[in-house]
């Protein structure tokens, strides 16, 4: 489930876009769906599934996230942001960081499951 969560951090915005259409979500479920996933890392660590050496990039993407949710910019959470805003373009590339030392792809894009 992380590494789901991660694959579409780390996608590229026209990607992220695609995706949130097809499930017609907004944009701030790609960093919701990353920050419930994240709670595992720990765990995934202790149990071996997860390298300790991705958590600071980890921990990273979690604060681009918790920063930008700070903010009172509401334009950061738009689709068209993916590609123009400074925090998606370091969360993408922290993101891709990740997979690359885990061994993963990028793709493709995992199916979520909306629970109304």
């Amino acid at each position: 489930m992380l590494i789901d969560a991660v694959v579409v951090v780390a996608a590229p915005a026209s990607d992220q876009a695609t995706w949130l259409d097809k499930y017609d979500v907004p944009p701030d479920e790609i960093a919701l769906g990353f920050d419930y996933a994240f709670r595992l890392a720990g765990r995934l660590v202790d149990e071996g599934q997860l390298s300790r050496e991705v958590l600071p990039s980890l921990q990273m993407i979690d604060e681009v996230f918790s920063e930008m949710s700070q903010d009172t910019d509401v334009d950061r959470w738009t689709k068209e942001s993916l590609t123009t805003d400074d925090g998606w373009g370091r969360a993408r590339q922290l993101a891709r960081e990740v997979l690359t030392a885990e061994g993963e792809e990028m793709s493709p894009l995992p199916s979520i499951r909306i629970v109304p």
